[in-house]
């Protein structure tokens, strides 16, 4: 499985748009930085390519993140 996710940072409640192959990891990955993350929201894939192009749908395009904050907004932080 491939995993499309969203990070929020604790302290200054700043969002990250990523993928991978293993969430766990890549969770431990993002708070060896010195920050601290925090999962909001994921999505899994069956193939790499769907996760990738959903991953750069929500990085380049403002209105889809603005429609992921609003369906998603009781998890966030803000």
């Amino acid at each position: 499985m491939f995993y499309r996710y969203v990070l929020q940072n604790r302290h200054n409640e700043e969002l990250y748009y990523g993928y991978t192959n293993n969430l766990d990891r890549r969770l431990s990955e993002h708070n060896n930085d010195g920050r601290t993350w925090k999962l909001v929201y994921y999505e899994a894939y069956l193939a790499e390519e769907d996760a990738r192009a959903r991953e750069r749908k929500l990085k380049h395009y403002g209105q889809s993140r603005t429609h992921l904050k609003r369906r998603i907004k009781a998890s966030l932080l803000l």
